[in-house]
């Protein structure tokens, strides 16, 4: 059996599929399962068996034999979410208990750590487990993921295999009930279908021109991708990045989903909300050098093709 936290959510259900498409059917998907809406994305995926997330700790005392491989994908994701009780009991202290299980019955892990561990960049965007401590993110859910990092690199007991993935700016199907928390291709697909134009954050930063502002936009596919392979690699324990190692604009990707979407570019520009001014993050770039150096070579999607994809694939044009 092949577990999946965070099962209905975005990656989560996106991995389940990849896993399915391989083959694997003996799948159990750990969520809360209480979102109709979610639930949808998982629907016709081949699954052993639904775990409420709140009792999987203790189901997994029971079945760990038949446990395979962990993927720890579920976590409260939301940057703007400043209950920190909340974020530690969902995202550190869950995966703190999950992991000395791990230890316990010798099972392998992969757990969704975050960018936003990497706060302002002040120190770069390397995967160098030494730095990770100097790290300073910029909001509460970044610190969550960023607390259990340090601790796992701390503990002297580790599970025989595991992997800590810093996603950088996922993107792709599934991610429609995420709301404020969706990509912006999601976003500028549903303003450019409503509105025919689509708004971007003014830059409140001099070096920045507008829309010129830099993030890593990975594939949800790419992500899942490296996320199979290392089940299969079970070597190179550490944290890793898993971008797509090239920043590109904002206005690339809005450029991008028009063209995708057959309609003329209408760009224009709002003031960056002030709840998130002073935590914005204007360049972000996976340095993917330490994933390609244990052996994966897959290419990434471009920009342009994982746009084109998505938008023309599974959101419809």
């Amino acid at each position: 059996m092949i577990v999946v936290t965070g099962a209905v959510g975005f990656i989560g259900s996106q991995l389940i599929e990849k896993l399915n498409n391989e083959n694997f059917n003996n799948v159990i998907a750990v969520d809360k399962f209480d979102n109709p809406i979610k639930n949808s994305n998982i629907e016709g995926l081949k699954i052993l068996e639904k775990v409420d997330r709140e009792v999987f700790q203790q189901w997994l005392d029971v079945n760990y034999e038949e446990v395979e491989f962990i993927f720890h994908i579920g976590a409260k994701t939301d940057t703007t979410l400043f209950d920190e009780e909340l974020l530690n009991r969902l995202n550190t202290q869950y995966t703190k208990d999950l992991w000395l299980r791990c230890v316990k019955y010798q099972i392998p892990v992969v757990y969704a750590s975050s960018a936003a561990t990497y706060g302002l960049g002040e120190h770069g965007y390397e995967d160098d487990e030494k730095q990770i401590p100097n790290l300073k993110p910029l909001n509460p859910y970044g610190q969550s993921k960023q607390d259990f990092d340090i601790w796992a690199l701390e503990q002297p007991e580790k599970p025989f295999y595991w992997a800590g993935l810093k996603f950088f700016n996922v993107y792709g199907p599934n991610e429609y009930h995420k709301g404020r928390m969706a990509s912006v291709v999601w976003h500028a697909y549903n303003q450019i279908k409503d509105t025919g134009a689509m708004k971007l954050f003014r830059s409140h930063n001099a070096q920045y021109k507008d829309g010129e502002q830099m993030r890593d936009f990975v594939y949800v596919k790419d992500v899942v991708d490296v996320c199979y392979w290392l089940m299969h690699h079970r070597k190179d324990s550490g944290i890793y990045n898993l971008g797509s190692g090239k920043a590109r604009t904002f206005l690339d990707l809005t450029k991008a989903v028009f063209k995708a979407m057959g309609k003329e570019e209408n760009i224009s520009f709002i003031d960056t909300p002030e709840d998130i001014r002073d935590k914005y993050q204007y360049f972000t770039e996976a340095n993917m050098s330490k994933l390609r150096g244990i052996g994966y070579s897959k290419k990434f999607h471009d920009l342009e093709e994982g746009v084109e994809e998505y938008v023309g694939k599974h959101l419809g044009i």
